[in-house]
């Protein structure tokens, strides 16, 4: 197969200035085969969000103009309507279009749910979601006019039920959802969504575990890099994937479908409650393996840092 280029294309990759960072391995591929990326990211996070080292846009920026490629940093934050619409004027400003929107800008706090506060879920929902229905809106127009958009939405696995992050879920799972809305709405303009639930050991895990007695960390460190996860954003990105709406897990080189699915159940117009109690186990008959909640990942087998709450 002919290498698959993005050579006159414009993309914007948010969240995109840390290391090691999903968003910078995104960055970095996209623009080794060709494409005009904008580098987007605010630097500093809220005190409450402790994450290791400086994020910085223009650093991530550099590196891709260094190894000879075209790039601009862009701070604005996805978090409001006006960062979101700045974000993809960079691109516009810089490049003259905006062809590929790359949303991996987010926030993860893993706290129980009692103390987890409405701004600790405010925050986080208009970090993760918002922040990706906002870039969206922002490009829509352009990308409807050019009859062209590639739109690749990160979303995560802990919208299946993952304990102590009930408002990172909540976010991700709204972007699961509002990636397959658009999808059914952009077919007709030549715009694809399609959204990639990856894992990685990333700046955001070293922020939420205790890295001296984190198992997950220490079997991650050689197994599980952010390069390995960007070959499936940069697929869902190209102007030869052959479908939308599809989510697609990458997670330490290896890849599958993620979707959501339901059982055969059964029939009975005379329904009553007690109908459910006696024949339940036939309503989760044939159930897909991975689709129900699951404990056997509990992040409190990750040794969590303590919480701090939002101001």
């Amino acid at each position: 197969m002919d290498e698959l280029r993005f050579d006159g294309r414009t993309a914007i990759v948010t969240g995109a200035g840390g290391n090691p960072s999903l968003g910078r391995a995104h960055a970095m591929l996209l623009a080794s085969r060709g494409a005009n990326v904008v580098v987007n990211d605010i630097g500093e996070l809220p005190a409450a969000l402790d994450y290791p080292g400086v994020a910085s846009a223009e650093q991530v920026a550099e590196e891709i103009r260094a190894a000879g490629g075209s790039a601009v940093a862009d701070t604005h934050s996805v978090a409001t309507e006006e960062g979101g619409a700045a974000i993809v004027q960079t691109a516009l400003d810089a490049f003259g279009s905006c062809d590929i929107l790359v949303n991996n800008a987010g926030i993860c706090r893993v706290v129980s749910f009692e103390e987890m506060t409405p701004a600790d879920f405010r925050q986080t929902m208009e970090a993760n979601f918002m922040g990706t229905v906002h870039t969206c809106r922002a490009a829509w127009p352009h990308m409807k006019a050019a009859g062209y958009g590639r739109i690749v939405n990160i979303s995560s696995g802990s919208m299946t039920g993952l304990p102590w992050q009930t408002a990172y879920a909540a976010s991700k799972g709204a972007v699961y959802s509002f990636t397959r809305a658009l999808a059914s709405e952009g077919g007709e303009f030549g715009i694809k969504a399609n959204s990639v639930i990856p894992g990685a050991l990333t700046r955001m895990v070293y922020a939420v575990q205790d890295e001296k007695k984190s198992s997950f960390i220490a079997a991650s460190r050689d197994t599980m890099p952010p390069e390995i996860v960007a070959p499936a954003v940069a697929f869902l990105a190209h102007e030869s994937v052959p479908f939308t709406g599809e989510c697609i897990e990458s997670m330490g080189g290896h890849v599958s479908r993620f979707y959501l699915a339901r059982t055969p159940g059964f029939d009975e117009p005379k329904m009553t409650i007690e109908t459910l109690a006696e024949r339940w186990q036939d309503i989760f008959a044939d159930t897909p393996e991975g689709l129900s909640v699951h404990d056997e990942a509990d992040p409190r087998e990750w040794s969590p840092k303590p919480y701090v709450p939002v101001d």
